[in-house]
């Protein structure tokens, strides 16, 4: 299950700094429903480290909502004997 978390916040943290980079030329973007997506399926570390570092999606609260409801709900899920 850690490789899984590993590769995910890897290809999230690249596709946030793909977007970043996609922004920056004004070419055509990552939809942010693609980047949720990514999170939802344990990204969450890797966006919120691409958020801070590329400064992507900084302004966009609901970004930082998502990805503390993400990080939260896969470290409850993966650690249910804490929870019970």
């Amino acid at each position: 299950m850690i490789f899984y978390y590993i590769i995910i916040n890897i290809i999230t943290f690249i596709v946030f700094y793909l977007d970043k980079n996609k922004a920056r030329k004004n070419k055509w973007r990552i939809s942010e429903s693609q980047l949720f997506i990514l999170i939802y399926i344990g990204g969450g570390l890797g966006a919120l480290l691409g958020m801070l570092l590329f400064k992507h999606k900084t302004k966009k609260f609901y970004f930082y909502l998502t990805i503390i409801f993400s990080l939260v709900f896969h470290f409850l899920s993966n650690n249910r004997h804490l929870v019970s």
